[in-house]
């Protein structure tokens, strides 16, 4: 991983939405078109928080069965995964994979554990599984999530720090992802960078083609001219 990056370069990144997040990758990593983000819906609880933007802390959990340690050695468990949230570049973001065949049988997250996992400096979680107490998040805690349900049922980690994969985004421990209402993306560290910087090249190549869809004397023939002024717009 590169260096992490700073509060400034993080901040620009967040006044950013995640669809436009998508678009800029398309312009600074091509090849990352078509994969690296979530491709199915995930209930966003708090649509008018900020975007996240941070560096993933990933688990497995499921909570179908019981798990299969007994209570010190779950308890030890439990230690080992509160040192491995609290460590790496901050902020972060827990990205639960619920494994179950049906995911969401219970709450991995809720009143407790979003505070928990903001006083270790979570932003919030990407999850496919499910997520409860909706009235008693820790403040500004966002949650995306699979599946909205009442009960933990048993809920368990069953491991951390590997890689996840939360509807079709893959995610390795450290990545740095960007989440918001749409969905989430993981944002290449190579470029990291360049993302932000590339928005004002893909507002001015839009706004020629916006303009001329908004020309009260629209045709068509003005249309392919802005189409291919766009496309001539490289810096």
């Amino acid at each position: 991983m590169t260096e992490p990056l700073k509060s400034e370069e993080l901040d620009a990144l967040r006044r950013i939405d995640t669809p436009t997040i998508c678009n800029l990758i398309e312009m600074v990593a091509p090849d990352r078109r078509g994969f690296g983000f979530t491709t199915r819906h995930l209930h966003c609880i708090f649509p008018d928080l900020p975007p996240m933007v941070g560096y993933a802390r990933t688990v497995t959990a499921r909570a179908k069965e019981p798990g299969p340690l007994d209570a010190e050695a779950s308890m030890e468990k439990r230690f080992d995964y509160v040192d491995y949230v609290a460590q790496g570049p901050a902020p972060r973001v827990s990205v639960v994979q619920d494994l179950d065949d049906q995911p969401g049988r219970g709450a991995f997250w809720g009143e407790v554990n979003s505070t928990v996992h903001k006083a270790l400096g979570c932003l919030g979680t990407v999850t496919n599984g499910s997520v409860r107490d909706l009235d008693m998040i820790a403040p500004g805690f966002q949650f995306l999530a699979g599946v909205v349900g009442p009960s933990h049922a048993f809920v368990h980690i069953e491991d951390f720090g590997v890689q996840v994969d939360i509807h079709g985004m893959v995610v390795c421990s450290g990545d740095l992802v960007h989440a918001d209402r749409h969905g989430a993306v993981v944002i290449p560290h190579d470029v990291a960078r360049d993302v932000a910087p590339a928005l004002d090249l893909m507002q001015r190549r839009e706004a020629v083609v916006i303009e001329a869809a908004r020309d009260p004397g629209f045709t068509t023939d003005m249309l392919k001219d802005a189409y291919r002024r766009s496309a001539a717009i490289k810096t």
